[in-house]
């Protein structure tokens, strides 16, 4: 795998944190989670990775931290400014045990301190709101619709981080140094929104909130309902596509006035409604209209294309997408209900061992409270 032989420690955080740790881990790399608590019931992206419960309050569980860090590629870490410094753990310290280390900051609002929201808590839609982003999704008339937790925990959060990880290792070959990545999701959620930003002058964007080609504004850029309760996509934006559309549609160029978006939804609207989603897509499959069946997140894994590219993989009666991309040689592969799921005896015995701490004075560690470990009886 691609990345075999990196060592990454997991800071344990919500969403973002171990997202990044996933991509890292289903491609390869061996991710070590630290936490303070042995199994967290809400983080389901820990499949595939050591966990190791340190209580950090504690300056032996400090020590234990800084001999992980002093040989291990990469730290990750999902803290507001000043917390790992407080613990002694800060980049400062860290790169100064290991002048290697990429140490990874995935934050809302920024590591370094600076900005009038620095020290603030925040959710994907607080990071969103402040980028500018949030302000372009919503229908016309309506408020600004928050598109799950998807664009600033995961695009702009997890997967930037990676990203920028992988980036520094990249540079590590070159200069033998690491450096810290400093991934903050108001900065990465306007990154991924780039296009967004650059194309204000283009004809997509002549309207408000919802009055555009791709926000909901346009006919043929639209989600429509079918006999059946189902739904239709339509992203017909190009001449050509446009036209297999309406052929598609029964309709022609006299029948529809294109600048007539309002009204010509209402029509799509009418015409949809009359065959069910199989019908539709009897029409329109090998037709370039752009038109295809909106999936249920429940049955994506059965779509033929879906299934002919593998893009998920059913395990324990869950749809758990594969990871991307795919590499031809050294491919990903999910860690999603592979071992080192908790903080178990055998689990810690080995991190610590790695690090030169034997059994007997792990068995005090425990004693101490310095380390928890999973005995099996946790409610969690």
């Amino acid at each position: 795998m691609a990345l075999k032989g990196l060592k990454v420690i997991e800071m344990a955080g919500l969403a973002p944190v171990p997202m990044c740790g996933m991509i890292l881990a289903d491609f390869g790399a061996q991710v070590t989670r630290v936490d303070k608590i042995p199994l967290h019931p809400f983080d389901v992206l820990q499949g595939g990775k050591r966990n190791i419960a340190l209580n950090l309050k504690k300056p032996k569980a400090v020590e234990i931290m800084r001999k992980m860090c002093k040989t291990s590629d990469v730290i990750i870490e999902p803290f507001r400014p000043g917390v790992m410094e407080k613990l002694g753990l800060g980049p400062e310290v860290l790169l100064k045990d290991n002048p290697k280390l990429i140490y990874a900051r995935l934050t809302g609002f920024g590591a370094d301190g600076r900005g009038i929201y620095a020290n603030r808590a925040g959710h994907d839609i607080n990071y969103i709101a402040t980028s500018g982003v949030l302000s372009m999704f919503g229908r016309k008339g309506e408020k600004p619709y928050a598109p799950i937790n998807f664009a600033a925990d995961f695009a702009g959060g997890g997967v930037l981080c990676a990203f920028g990880i992988c980036v520094a290792l990249l540079e590590r070959n070159r200069s033998g140094l690491g450096q810290i990545v400093d991934s903050a999701m108001v900065d990465g959620s306007a990154y991924v929104a780039s296009w967004l930003f650059r194309s204000r002058h283009l004809p997509v964007w002549c309207g408000e909130r919802g009055e555009n080609t791709l926000d909901g504004g346009a006919h043929f850029y639209e989600t429509y309902e079918t006999k059946d309760g189902k739904f239709m996509a339509v992203g017909a934006i190009e001449p050509q596509f446009y036209a297999e559309l309406l052929k598609g549609l029964e309709l022609s160029d006299e029948e529809i006035e294109y600048k007539n978006f309002e009204e010509n939804k209402k029509i799509f609207t009418e015409i949809f409604k009359k065959k069910t989603q199989a019908e539709w897509c009897k029409i329109f499959d090998g037709v370039d209209a752009c038109v295809t069946p909106v999936i249920h997140w429940n049955e994506a894994n059965e779509h033929p294309h879906n299934k002919e590219r593998q893009v998920f993989k059913d395990i324990d009666g869950l749809h758990v997408p594969n990871p991307a991309p795919k590499l031809s040689r050294t491919p990903g592969v999910s860690q999603f209900g592979v071992g080192h799921d908790s903080a178990t005896f055998e689990v810690v015995e080995e991190i610590l061992k790695e690090i030169g701490i034997e059994k007997d004075e792990m068995k005090n560690l425990i004693e101490e409270k310095v380390l928890c470990i999973d005995d099996g009886k946790s409610k969690l």
